[in-house]
């Protein structure tokens, strides 16, 4: 829970240390997600890559913190407290509503000290092909009928009442969040986007996810794997090989976010 400057950050966990590492991926949760999703990450690629996952308001240590439905204010905070890590290059991992996060903290990235390699967007379409959704709206049994059809969470964790009810706060605010997103179409990218999704995702089509080419000016490439919205679960392998040849292949490049 320390930042590169030694001092304590709720916003950012560092799980596994990688002093000798040249560059570090920061990962961004989907709605309802937490930083811990990511602690398999850290561990897989340390000591090549150093990882950094975001911790968001309102969920396991944080919980008694209010959270924010909005994704615009979330990016500022993250944006902010991402200033401090300025000593290795950066790229953004974000799945689902983490993606649309990493790419406003792209925006919010240029200009600063922050060497940003380059956004991997997970799960999502792009902004410019957002659907129309309510699930904020609805009845509490409703909104966890949808996030357990998605598979990214264990049905026995619903079975728990207790754990359902620290959950559904953060639930909704993440949705709220992410569907009452609004992008600005005038402001593009000039770091590379390679958008990552399930063949047989129902939140996400191919060619919503191809539309990520049109908010960046830079390089643009799309990478399809077996399996429905929580892909990565089933296919981390092939999800951390993706992740470290685009790392990899940006570094040796390099170039500053703008």
């Amino acid at each position: 829970m320390t930042s590169a400057s030694g001092e304590p950050s709720p916003w950012i966990r560092r799980f596994h240390a990688a002093d000798s590492a040249r560059t570090r991926l920061v990962c961004l949760p989907h709605a309802g997600g937490s930083a811990s999703y990511f602690f398999p990450v850290s561990r897989a690629l340390t000591p090549g890559i150093e990882v950094l996952a975001v911790q968001y308001p309102g969920r396991q240590d944080r919980r008694a913190e209010k959270c924010i439905e909005d994704v615009h204010e979330l990016a500022d905070h993250v944006a902010r407290e991402l200033e401090v890590w300025a000593d290795k290059p950066l790229t953004l991992f974000g799945h689902s509503m983490g993606s649309v996060l990493a790419y406003e903290v792209a925006r919010r990235l240029r200009g600063t000290e922050i060497e940003l390699l380059g956004v991997l967007a997970s799960g999502r379409g792009a902004p410019s092909r957002a659907r129309v959704h309510d699930v904020h709206l609805m009845h509490d049994d409703n909104l966890l009928r949808e996030v357990r059809a998605l598979s990214g969470t264990e049905d026995k964790v619903f079975e728990d009442d207790d754990i359902v009810r620290m959950v559904l706060p953060a639930l909704r605010s993440d949705y709220k969040a992410v569907e009452t997103y609004r992008y600005d179409p005038d402001d593009r990218l000039s770091c590379p986007v390679v958008a990552l999704l399930g063949d047989d995702d129902p939140r996400v089509t191919e060619d919503e996810a191809r539309a990520w080419g049109e908010h960046t000016d830079g390089e643009f490439g799309m990478r399809v794997f077996p399996g429905g919205h929580f892909y990565l679960n089933e296919q981390a392998g092939a999800v951390l090989s993706a992740v470290t040849e685009h790392v990899a292949k940006w570094s040796a490049v390099g170039g500053r976010a703008r």
